[in-house]
């Protein structure tokens, strides 16, 4: 360019997105640690979506279920908790400390004080009341390991106390101290999700006292979750990077002066790597196919999503929230939907056959034979459903 900015066009975005986050064959990773680091985050509101991302990517999937469980609840190399736009992902858990106080301290502090003014309201207890019962609930949990909030209630009566919450409001209700608290906890880095009630594809899940980590200057963690992200995701806007972080766009224009992130050129404007990343990337040495799942963090972590899921495809594939579910990927675009029937078999639909011939339907199938393979029994229904993903689950 006349500017002298690189140009990163579409096929080498998806080349980067098919070596950097292990979708190509050749690259699949061999521990959901890798596969985590490799992403930053997964989406963890729906629970088997984490389980679906890892097996996407990892070289012998089979290990998937037992793998991932390891991870998450023995090892705990990774972490259950809540991120970036007030939202519940899995991430390494030596980034605690930097999600924790890039994007969590303003979110605790507000959802702590709505709880209290909640509280207030209805002719609860006070703030110190509540601080009372906080310190008695993380004393019990810490004693237990895990626990669900009924049997937190064992040791701790008083988080049984129901008030009515948001009086007056639509969303109404009755709650009790402990769904509030917790929830409240959670966000504020305390506790995480432990194991769950049931399978992996369980929704109920036992809490557990959060990994213990420094406190970092909050500009600083942002500046490092940025650089992580963007070493994986680049070229990114800066609506990508405002969307994926729900942060101001002040803070995000400051967390990239202080990386030094390097502008290039790409089909929306201005674009964004880690200094010394604007070079050439190498297509992946063979095709790819990749079945996704909802929320899966290559198709959700961008607001620009043109140059690899094209716009009349929306309308099938996402939810009336702007929720995406299971997609089908050959050579870096989404070119299709996929589900699971309720006898196990894996279904799927190509809606944009440009270009997609025999050797993409077969790589396809193989994909879903090795999905199958895994999931084995479970039956896995997305949390938010889409359009296609009903249609073909029927």
């Amino acid at each position: 360019m006349g500017d002298g900015r690189r140009h990163i066009g579409t096929g080498e975005r998806r080349a980067r997105l098919a070596l950097r986050q292990r979708l190509a064959g050749a690259v699949r990773a061999g521990t959901p640690e890798e596969v985590a680091g490799s992403l930053v985050a997964l989406h963890g509101t729906d629970p088997a979506t984490v389980y679906l991302a890892v097996g996407a990517r990892l070289a012998d999937a089979a290990k998937t279920v037992g793998e991932t469980e390891r991870a998450l609840y023995e090892d705990r190399t990774l972490v259950r908790m809540h991120g970036m736009r007030h939202t519940v992902f899995v991430f390494p858990t030596a980034l605690t400390a930097v999600v924790h106080a890039s994007t969590g301290l303003v979110v605790a502090a507000r959802e702590r004080a709505a709880l209290l003014k909640h509280m207030a309201a209805a002719g609860a207890p006070d703030a110190a009341w509540l601080k009372e019962v906080e310190e008695s609930t993380l004393a019990a949990l810490a004693r237990r390991g895990q626990a669900t909030a009924a049997e937190l209630a064992q040791d701790e009566p008083r988080l049984k106390l129901q008030f009515v919450y948001a009086a007056g409001k639509s969303y109404e209700g009755s709650h009790t101290v402990s769904t509030q608290l917790l929830r409240v906890l959670g966000v504020e880095g305390k506790v995480v999700r432990g194991r769950p009630l049931g399978s992996w594809t369980s929704t109920r899940f036992r809490w557990a006292p959060a990994p213990e980590h420094r406190e970092l200057d909050p500009a600083g963690a942002q500046a490092e979750l940025l650089r992580r992200w963007l070493a994986a995701c680049g070229p990114a806007t800066e609506a990508d990077l405002k969307w994926w972080t729900g942060w101001p766009v002040t803070q995000v224009r400051r967390a990239l002066a202080a990386i030094g992130a390097q502008e290039v050129s790409v089909e929306e404007g201005t674009g964004y790597v880690v200094a010394g990343d604007a070079g050439p990337v190498a297509e992946p040495a063979e095709p790819w196919a990749a079945l996704l799942p909802g929320l899966d963090p290559t198709a959700m972590s961008r607001q620009h999503r043109d140059w690899y899921l094209a716009p009349e495809l929306r309308p099938a594939l996402f939810d009336g929230s702007g929720n995406i579910g299971p997609t089908v990927w050959w050579n870096g675009r989404v070119i299709g939907g996929w589900a699971q029937r309720a006898d196990g078999e894996i279904v799927w639909r190509v809606l944009d056959g440009e270009g997609v011939g025999r050797e993409a339907e077969a790589a396809i199938a193989a994909e879903a034979e090795r999905l199958a393979s895994w999931v084995g029994t479970a039956r896995v229904t997305p949390r938010f459903r889409t359009p296609l993903e009903r249609e073909l689950s029927a």
